[in-house]
């Protein structure tokens, strides 16, 4: 038996559009310059308050972060309403998800920087929400790459970290699942580079969800 913990946001969706345009809306609301989306690709896997700190090059959280992040909850649903700023999955998810969900000796959850409202509509959106056994949220956990995620979700599940793998396009998906004593994937679809990926831990890099299957098997 082995769980699979699937990142969100550039794992399984391509939202950097609409990550970025809300993220720069709240910028400038607060008098500062608009990012450039390089800046918001880098950010994207941790929690909002710390990604905007991040952002601002501040070491830690302030009031302003917590403050601009307030903003960017509430403008975010009239943004994703915009036409053009739709979170599609990336091709390949659909059917990788659906022969995953076939196999008995997978459990299959999410481990994401997203809200849980955020990441429950994507999986109803989706239909994939009967194959998500166990999630973990911004809500619930801190930031990745502390490995919270991943330890709660092994002990929810009565998994060992040793057969989980965590899969993301981010530095820290692949630092917390480090961090977990999981197996790490990182994909080259999403955000980060791949050298970015294999620097910072991943133990394999899948070009194309098809590739997941062997990583998996």
């Amino acid at each position: 038996m082995k769980l699979v913990l699937f990142d969100c946001d550039g794992t399984l969706v391509d939202s950097a559009r609409l990550i970025h345009e809300v993220m720069a809306r709240t910028f400038v609301a607060f008098g500062h310059p608009r990012p450039d989306i390089a800046a918001t690709k880098a950010i994207i896997g941790l929690t909002l308050d710390i990604a905007i700190a991040r952002m601002q090059g501040k070491p830690h959280v302030d009031d302003e972060a917590v403050a601009m992040m307030a903003h960017y909850k509430s403008i975010y649903p009239d943004v994703r309403d915009l036409p053009g700023m739709q979170t599609p999955l990336f091709d390949g998810i659909k059917p990788l998800i659906e022969t995953l969900a076939t196999h008995d000796d997978l459990l299959i959850g999410a481990v994401t920087g997203k809200s849980r409202r955020g990441l429950t509509q994507i999986l109803d959106n989706n239909g994939f929400a009967p194959h998500f056994i166990v999630t973990r949220t911004a809500d619930d956990c801190p930031s990745k790459p502390h490995p919270a995620m991943v330890t709660e979700c092994c002990a929810e599940t009565g998994m060992d970290a040793r057969d989980t793998l965590v899969i993301g396009d981010a530095i820290y998906d692949m630092q917390m699942a480090k961090a977990a004593g999981a197996t790490a994937i990182g994909v080259a679809w999403g955000y980060a580079s791949v050298d970015d990926l294999l620097q910072h831990g991943a133990d394999a890099i899948a070009h194309h969800p098809n590739d997941l299957l062997s990583h998996i098997a």
